[in-house]
């Protein structure tokens, strides 16, 4: 929950106060929450995002695996 947290209310931001950032952050919380899904449906997706990515060789953080020489 938090890298989507940063990237929505704290990532380029230039709140004028933490009255304002404080805001953003609740919103943010109370969308995730009316919007989140079942929790089996979201760890069938989880895995299958990881099978694809096994499949193309990359890892966390979107980079390649090295082949040994």
């Amino acid at each position: 929950m938090l890298g989507p947290l940063r990237q929505f209310t704290l990532a380029n931001s230039n709140h004028p106060n933490h009255t304002v950032q404080t805001r953003a952050l609740h919103t943010y919380v109370r969308w995730r929450n009316q919007n989140a899904g079942h929790p089996d449906v979201l760890a069938a997706q989880r895995r299958e995002r990881a099978r694809i990515l096994s499949e193309r060789g990359v890892r966390w953080g979107g980079k390649p695996l090295q082949t040994a020489a």
